[in-house]
């Protein structure tokens, strides 16, 4: 139990998001004792055994679920499996397990501008489980944003060369200064990655200035399509605080698959 815990505080305070997975009964020719422990972060097992095997192979992908968002909502999970029926295995009995997240929020959200729009919707995005990160040129853009534990500020003269930190199955959001700064952010991340939601801000006459160009630079039309833009739900004004909030609308409306 010692080196669960150090381990355990280790990643927590490290910041990495994980999953501690609790063997809380078994019953049966099952391969391990109750109350066995495994830790999992986003690159597989880490620390400790639930039995090994195929016990231990499922539940090691049930908590990377947990950890991609694939069990949305979710900080604890409970599963009980027949070793025969549910895990495949030879041996009779059965085990439950318990696992629960760590350092995990729902959401991973990363904003490229930190204009009005971005100064009105990220102090009402970090009140949620998210993270944040906004990137922007200037540095005087940033320092108005709010102090939290759960955003991060990066200054980059060159956004597009920062598409790399974007974390997977993060909800992206281009409002940068205008679309000529958009463009090469978006053009490279539909080059190279996917995400479940990817916006430009703007209207649809700017997306329609981007698709040509995006289609003059030789891109797919099943890439050009990918992105949305404008962002938001279809409510409020123009004043960059309802924007803010039609754009979280929006992205919950994403998340909880209820989008049209």
């Amino acid at each position: 139990m010692k080196g669960y815990i150090n381990q355990l505080n280790e990643l927590i305070e490290k910041k990495v998001p994980l999953v501690s997975v609790t063997l809380v009964e078994a019953s049966g020719s099952t391969p391990q004792d109750r109350g066995s422990k495994m830790l999992v972060n986003r690159e597989g097992h880490y620390w400790g055994t639930v039995g090994g095997g195929k016990v231990e192979k499922q539940a090691i992908q049930v908590a990377l679920e947990m950890l991609s968002g694939q069990i949305p909502g979710q900080k604890t999970h409970f599963l009980e499996w027949s070793l025969q029926k549910d895990v495949g295995m030879t041996c009779g009995g059965s085990v439950k397990l318990f696992f629960e997240a760590f350092n995990h929020a729902d959401l991973e959200i990363v904003i490229f501008g930190a204009g009005h729009v971005a100064n009105h919707l990220i102090p009402i995005l970090i009140k949620m489980d998210c993270n944040v990160t906004c990137i922007d040129m200037r540095e005087e853009w940033l320092a108005k944003l709010p102090e939290a534990s759960n955003l991060t500020k990066i200054q980059a003269d060159v956004l597009e060369d920062q598409v790399h930190l974007i974390p997977e199955g993060a909800y992206v959001f281009l409002m940068t200064q205008g679309h000529a700064t958009d463009r090469p952010v978006l053009q490279k991340i539909l080059l190279s990655m996917k995400f479940p939601f990817l916006g430009v801000i703007g209207s649809k006459a700017k997306a329609k200035v981007i698709r040509k160009e995006l289609s003059a630079a030789n891109l797919d039309e099943e890439l050009i399509q990918q992105f949305h833009c404008p962002i938001g739900l279809k409510l409020g004004s123009n004043h960059p605080q309802e924007i803010a909030i039609s754009i979280v609308a929006q992205l919950l409306q994403v998340r909880d698959g209820n989008h049209e």
